[in-house]
């Protein structure tokens, strides 16, 4: 069986830190993930979904994550149900999250639609792991692409409104 969910988005509003009896800290927060599609009415649509980080993971997300912040989560689905305080079972689904990475500077918090800067996810510098990132800085990039070399952000098959020309024989399969 397998039960992995990965998700970038920006949080909806500050993420709420508690801690359990036993000194356990657990953090919660919402998402919105943007669909890759459009409605009818052309319109962009997201789903807004709640994540769970434990320990010190979660501190780390209420210390650095706030209203607006680019983040990448890496985790599993999870259902579960309680009984509320009028006696109703109430039923939740929510991403128990193994990894959340920050995918902005500190401070940035939603200024840009594609985030930017040095950050742990795509940018420059060292990954969580420690290890050297492969696709170089974001400062690499942005040179790469001013001296006429095209970066790796850029979408060759971008939709320009133009058909494609694909004969079935170039197709791999």
């Amino acid at each position: 069986m397998i039960n992995r969910v990965v998700l970038v988005g920006r949080l909806t509003k500050d993420p709420e830190l508690r801690y359990t009896p036993s000194g356990q800290a657990v953090a919660t927060f919402t998402i919105a993930v943007n669909r890759t599609f459009t409605n009818q009415q052309g319109e962009r649509e997201a789903d807004f979904l709640n994540c769970v980080v434990w320990r010190r993971q979660a501190e780390n997300v209420a210390n650095f994550l706030n209203k607006g912040s680019l983040a990448g989560v890496e985790g599993r689905l999870q259902s579960r149900s309680y009984e509320d305080q009028s006696g109703r079972r109430v039923y939740v689904t929510e991403v128990v999250a193994d990894s959340v990475q920050f995918l902005e500077p500190k401070g940035s918090g939603g200024s840009g639609a594609g985030g930017g800067g040095n950050n742990n996810f795509y940018g420059g510098g060292q990954s969580q792991g420690g290890g050297q990132n492969p696709y170089g800085s974001d400062q690499q990039r942005k040179n790469n692409s001013d001296q006429g070399r095209t970066s790796f952000d850029d979408d060759p098959f971008a939709n320009d409104g133009q058909p494609i020309d694909i004969s079935d024989d170039d197709l791999p399969f």
